[in-house]
C-alpha cells in the first residue's frame, strides 16, 4: 500500500485536473504512466515507487513534503 494516493487525488482535484490531464503531465515529465495506472496508486492499489514520488510531485508542480500531508 502507498500512503501518498489520496493526497495525490486531492491535489489533483484541487487543481481542477483530470486524471488523464494528470497522467499527460507525468509523461512530458518523464514517467510513462496510464490513467488506469494512476487510478490504482490514488486509490492506494499500487505502491509508488521513490522517482515516482518525484516525477508526481514535479507533475503537480508541489514540493515532494505536500504528497506526504495529511488532508
Amino acid at each position: 500500500m502507498n500512503v501518498i494516493g489520496p493526497q495525490i487525488k486531492r491535489l489533483r482535484e484541487q487543481k481542477g485536473m483530470t486524471q488523464e490531464a494528470l497522467t499527460a503531465r507525468c509523461n512530458l515529465v518523464g514517467w510513462s504512466i496510464s490513467r488506469s495506472t494512476l487510478a490504482k496508486i490514488e486509490s492506494q492499489v499500487r505502491r509508488v515507487t521513490d522517482s515516482e514520488v518525484v516525477l508526481i510531485a514535479e507533475a503537480l508542480e508541489v514540493d515532494i513534503s505536500t504528497l506526504y500531508e495529511e488532508s
